[in-house]
């Protein structure tokens, strides 16, 4: 660090401080936290959180609604409910879901904004 700030005082600190900042990092909360983000991280899950975003869906509707067979679909539910982000609800032989958190609605919002952000950028960047 001191060869790329340049001076030593000024290096230890640095280094001193992102030591600071790594202790207090759980490292079993950012294991839970990366299984949510893998879980989003794939375009079938994200269209089944989309789906669910409009309410409760039947397992066979989610199926339809992403154009997968029901062991594809299955999978893939099986995932988000894994990592927390859907419930399931047996209602007689059929399976129902839904978000289990307004804040997955919120997560998908920021995405969103993410997305509006980026292209503006790259839009900004084609002017240039």
């Amino acid at each position: 660090m001191t060869r790329l700030i340049g001076d030593h005082d000024k290096a230890e600190c640095k280094v001193n401080r992102l030591r600071s900042l790594t202790i207090d990092l759980d490292e079993e909360e950012l294991k839970t936290e990366s299984e949510i983000f893998q879980a989003m991280a794939d375009p079938c899950r994200l269209k089944i959180l989309s789906l669910l975003r409009e309410g409760e869906l039947c397992a066979c509707e989610i199926m339809i609604g992403v154009d997968r067979p029901q062991s594809s679909t299955s999978h893939h539910l099986s995932i988000l409910k894994n990592a927390g982000l859907i419930k399931e609800r047996k209602d007689g032989r059929w399976s129902r879901y839904r978000l289990s958190e307004g804040a997955v609605i919120e997560m998908l919002n920021l995405a969103n904004i993410l997305i509006e952000s980026k292209d503006r950028r790259g839009n900004s960047n084609d002017k240039k």
